[in-house]
């Protein structure tokens, strides 16, 4: 058996909480945004298709700060992990419909945001599989 001893060092646990942060970076960013320009936020959930737009625009600005706070504090990081995985890949969905878009620049760019928001969801995946891994004292 592997000695994973050195996964639990104060200079890997500063890391791997960086890297978590990294990975809610986005869902930091969008909430503040859209607290910033919040007829934006609602006149991003209208064009959407999302009504009432006031109650989705509050509704993801409070699940995105919440379940990135709850992965940053590790409180249910193994709940809130595959939610923002799951939401991630609803609004990916909804949002970033690639194969609608003629030939071109903007299909490119929006069929790259698209996979890269598929890392994004892979990224929760595991870390919600290593909080659950550690809790059990092995490492995924």
């Amino acid at each position: 058996m592997a000695d994973d001893s050195h996964l639990s060092t104060p200079k890997t646990g500063a890391l791997r909480w960086f890297a978590l942060l990294l990975l809610c970076a986005a869902y930091i960013q969008g909430p503040v945004t859209k607290i910033l320009d919040f007829p934006g936020a609602l006149a991003e959930m209208t064009h959407f298709g999302l009504t009432p737009a006031p109650l989705f625009a509050v509704g993801v600005i409070v699940f995105e700060l919440v379940a990135t706070a709850m992965i940053l504090t590790g409180r249910w990081r193994w709940l809130a992990a595959p939610a923002l995985a799951g939401f991630t890949l609803v609004a990916t969905f909804i949002a970033i419909r690639f194969w609608d878009m003629p030939a071109g620049q903007g299909r490119m760019m929006a069929t790259n945001s698209f996979f890269e928001h598929l890392g994004l969801i892979g990224g929760f995946i595991i870390a919600a599989l290593d909080d659950l891994g550690q809790r059990k004292g092995t490492v995924r």
